[in-house]
């Protein structure tokens, strides 16, 4: 019953939002680099972090993530209005990942040079989680497939995190993917639901690893690793800035450059990274194995079909 309330209240606070975001006019209007060509309300993911400031506000033990959530998912919101500079990103998102850090808990248990580098490591995850987010549907259900995943593991194979702190922003993305999944999208999650998501799915995903010593778990994320790190590289070798706007993720090609309708690019990711999931779930293979036989194939075929799906330019 508790959770049929939360979805009515997260879709009810969605159609406020929307009224505030028409006379505030926060829109996203598309550009040479968008992969739409509609005006449409920016910002919705917000409703994101209203489920885990929820979620945080009725657990109490989750109260420190739950802030750091807000942290970053507040200047993340503001950077969706005003651009602002990568200096002032940072900070605020050092300042989540620290939270972050002293919940679950890192310090004075890993070394400081690992340290040094998980927070490299997160903070990239969470940019490249943001990069991901360019087509209708794409991180509501990508999100909602990883979530979905590390629920069965908590509730079946290894409890590590109260049940609503995974549930509630389940019920967040459903209530997005309505308003979301669709040819000509209501909202989209702009930076705000984005970040927001992809810092609390990290959080629970090191919470997991830190439960489990399995760093098989990772690979929760194989899908968008992938396509994320890669097109990085092939940017990089093309002497872009990695830091603008474009249209050169996998994901982009087969939407723009091939007319696959969003919807269909999203399911596929969704589902692919669904099937790796449960390879990971119910294969028990090692973390080296597991890595060699997802990463490899998906490493491969980015390679060998993305040029040969690209339009020239």
């Amino acid at each position: 019953m508790s959770y049929i309330f939360i979805f009515i209240f997260l879709f009810l606070s969605m159609l406020i939002y929307f009224r505030i975001a028409d006379k505030f006019n926060i829109i996203d209007k598309p550009n040479e680099r968008s992969s739409h060509t509609k005006t449409t309300i920016r910002g919705g993911g917000i409703i994101f972090l209203v489920a885990i400031i929820i979620s945080g506000i009725l657990d109490q033990q989750y109260f420190i993530p739950m802030i750091g959530a807000s942290i970053i998912g507040i200047i993340s919101f503001v950077d969706d209005r005003v651009t602002l500079s990568s200096r002032i990103r940072v900070l605020f998102h050092l300042a989540a990942v620290t939270l972050m850090f002293y919940f679950l808990p890192v310090f004075g248990v890993l070394p400081w040079w690992i340290i040094v580098m998980l927070y490299i490591l997160v903070i990239g995850i969470i940019n490249a989680y943001n990069f991901m987010d360019g087509i209708n549907g794409i991180t509501g259900l990508y999100s909602l497939v990883i979530l979905g995943g590390l629920q069965y593991v908590n509730l079946y194979q290894s409890s590590f995190a109260a049940p609503d702190v995974i549930w509630f922003p389940m019920i967040s993305c459903v209530v997005f993917l309505y308003f979301n999944f669709r040819k000509k999208a209501k909202c989209f999650a702009g930076d705000v639901g984005s970040v927001t998501m992809a810092f609390w799915i990290i959080m629970l995903l090191l919470q997991l690893i830190l439960k489990t010593n399995n760093y098989a778990y990772i690979l929760f994320l194989a899908v968008y690793g992938v396509d994320a790190v890669l097109t990085i590289m092939h940017r990089l070798i093309l002497k872009q800035n990695i830091f603008e706007a474009h249209r050169l993720h996998f994901y982009q090609i087969l939407a723009n450059d091939q007319k696959i309708s969003h919807l269909v690019v999203s399911s596929f990711y969704g589902l692919l990274q669904l099937l790796i999931i449960a390879a990971i779930v119910f294969a028990k293979f090692d973390f080296y194995f597991l890595s060699i036989v997802i990463l490899l194939p998906l490493t491969i075929s980015y390679i060998v079909f993305k040029p040969r799906l690209m339009l020239k330019r």
